[in-house]
């Protein structure tokens, strides 16, 4: 049974919420607070968080970058009232999977819940194998593990999976479109700004680690990873 933590402080949005993420067989907590959740996340690794922004303690984006930096690795759903495209590429560069504008249909999240599990929850490689590049860099597709020599990077899922397909496509532009269907799901709502966010964050990942390899943009066709000299 899939676990998701629900942080939403409305209870009249809270309490139908749960109810429905229940009857689809799913065991579901839930905190009022940012503090409460980030302790949660951190603590218990839910398989998938839908974070409401407007908190009373926290604003939600801390509440999401806190939870990335004390190591939660699942999934985390945006919830919120905000409009606007900043606000989306704001959430998604903090570290959230997705993003969901209220007012939202239950079917709707229940549905981006779904197919954040199907992403999460298998690796993006065809198999179960272990790629290592040139550089030393080890992405193990069964552990959903990224080792360079001795020492981890944690990634999240969605940047797992990405770095996964670009290095079983090593030296090899992956397009745009095959990467949004891989590691996405082809019935992606979102905007496609989400990969792009989620690319930034795998480079300063990998250069932060100097990990010897880099990701490179093909303009207008998509992404290639290959080893740095």
């Amino acid at each position: 049974m899939q676990d998701v933590l629900v942080v939403e402080d409305e209870e009249d949005i809270a309490v139908p919420l749960m109810r429905t993420l229940e009857r689809e067989g799913y065991a579901v907590n839930r905190v009022a607070g940012g503090a409460d959740a980030i302790a949660f996340a951190v603590d218990n690794g839910p398989a998938v968080v839908i974070l409401d922004l407007g908190l009373p303690d926290m604003d939600g984006l801390d509440v999401c970058r806190q939870m990335r930096a004390g190591g939660f690795e699942g999934g985390i759903i945006m919830v919120t009232a905000r409009a606007g495209e900043l606000d989306r590429v704001v959430g998604l560069d903090v570290g959230a999977d997705d993003y969901l504008a209220k007012p939202f249909g239950l079917a709707e999240l229940l549905a981006r819940v779904r197919a954040l599990l199907r992403r999460s929850g298998a690796p993006a490689t065809q198999d179960d194998t272990t790629v290592t590049t040139a550089s030393g860099l080890r992405i193990d597709a069964a552990s959903r593990r990224v080792h360079l020599n001795e020492r981890e990077i944690a990634l999240t899922a969605k940047e797992f999976d990405v770095l996964a397909v670009l290095a079983s496509n090593h030296d090899k532009v992956v397009p745009r479109e095959t990467l949004m269907n891989q590691v996405w799901d082809q019935n992606w709502y979102g905007s496609t700004k989400t990969l792009d966010v989620t690319i930034g964050r795998l480079r300063s990942k990998l250069e932060a680690a100097e990990a010897g390899e880099k990701v490179v943009a093909i303009r207008g066709v998509g992404f290639r990873l290959e080893t740095g000299s």
